[in-house]
């Protein structure tokens, strides 16, 4: 088994955890044979997945290792990762073997990987299938649509992940604690966070098969940075009472910090004597430094060097911030306005009690998939499937 050595550089959850020292295990990478293969192959009548005992869809993105057999037979081997399960412990956890098989199918598997021949099962892998309700019945606050006050988060919203789970707990217990307050909801937009994106996914387009959230998922991804997620999100749980008054100065005097950065890196030139000594040929006296950092070739780094008053008073992470807003600066600049004729299409509310057989001028298609969805705003009802740009004029013009 060849070792996988983690990060060096760990990146906390949380923007106010500066320093995180924990103990570390490497993680091993092996691979599955031509006889594990034949094992899984042989077995697969005993298999819920293949027998037809489980009917519901798995899940794409983590698919069984008899899956993977059957669907990519021309693969020689597949991926094993041994896992740590902690410090004290050791057991393993072999990610990529999840199986339905029976466990003695699975020890005999499990015994012809390199590196496993001797491993001692603890707990066999075992199979899950679970219903979920239409994520298309909730609000984007994550209510039900059908029982006031009932707020719905998790798998059985046909989410599949942990990350997923989770962000859609936080929600619903924000709006849910809103509502005893007699507050309105908290509602993520696509442009503002990757759970914008998912919630919107799952409410306008429902789903028909467990549900993961990826990047690409996202068109205004360039500017769902992991850098600036506070910038983007500490206002927002800030206003409904998520941030204590001690974290809002800290908050505040980080921006305040970064925006005198900018200011100095517009100021400060480079001089023909500090042109001449960096070596940067293709560079002249007289330009800015936030200029100069807009050039590949030329780190935040370089320029501290020559102006230390940069660097002061700010963290690594809030200087390669600035350095990626500096250097992404003209694509930024065209999402923001991408971005503000989408929030123009949000900020028109869609009142929830629309009879939208009373519309005149929809489309059938659209009539029918409006009345399922119910959308609380104009660019949520652009993204339900079925409803054509027309459609939406029409649903203007009755706004």
């Amino acid at each position: 088994m060849e070792l996988q050595y983690g990060d060096d550089d760990v990146q906390p959850f949380s923007f106010s955890t500066e320093n995180l020292q924990r103990p570390a295990l490497p993680c091993y990478i092996t691979y599955t044979s031509e006889k594990t293969h034949r094992i899984i192959r042989d077995n697969l009548g005993r298999s819920p997945l293949f027998s037809g005992k489980i009917q519901g869809t798995g899940t794409r993105y983590c698919p069984s290792i008899e899956d993977k057999v059957v669907k990519f037979p021309q693969r020689e081997r597949h991926h094993v990762f041994v896992e740590p399960e902690g410090l004290d412990t050791e057991e393993m956890y072999l990610n990529g073997l999840s199986t339905s098989l029976p466990e003695d199918t699975q020890a005999d598997y499990i015994h012809s990987v390199p590196g496993l021949e001797n491993a001692e099962i603890m707990r066999p892998g075992y199979a899950v299938e679970y219903d979920y309700l239409d994520p298309s019945h909730l609000t984007p606050a994550l209510e039900s649509k059908r029982m006031r006050n009932l707020f719905i988060a998790g798998q059985t919203n046909g989410t599949s992940g942990y990350e997923e789970a989770a962000s859609q707990g936080l929600m619903a217990g924000i709006n849910a604690a809103l509502r005893l307050e007699g507050k309105g909801p908290l509602v993520l937009l696509r442009s503002e966070a990757y759970i914008g994106v998912m919630i919107d996914d799952l409410v306008t387009l429902g789903t028909q098969e467990p549900y993961r959230m990826f990047t690409s998922r996202a068109e205004h991804r360039i500017a769902l940075r992991h850098h600036n997620a506070d910038l983007r999100l500490f206002p927002r749980g800030r206003h409904v009472g998520l941030h204590s008054h001690e974290a809002a100065e800290r908050f505040a005097a980080k921006i305040e910090r970064m925006e005198e950065i900018r200011e100095l890196l517009r100021r400060r030139t480079l001089s023909e004597e500090e042109a001449e000594k960096s070596g940067w040929k293709a560079r002249s006296g007289g330009e800015s430094f936030a200029l100069l950092l807009r050039d590949p070739q030329i780190d935040f780094s370089r320029l501290a060097e020559l102006e230390p008053e940069l660097s002061r008073d700010a963290s690594d992470k809030w200087l390669e911030q600035i350095e990626l807003d500096i250097k992404y600066e003209g694509y930024l600049k065209r999402e923001e306005r991408h971005v503000e004729r989408f929030r123009k299409m949000e900020n028109l509310p869609i009142p929830a009690e629309t009879d939208w057989d009373a519309v005149p001028g929809l489309s059938s298609e659209a009539r029918e998939k409006l009345k399922i969805v119910r959308p609380l705003s104009v660019g949520q009802a652009s993204r339900v499937p079925g409803v054509r740009s027309s459609d939406v004029a029409v649903i203007m013009v009755q706004l």
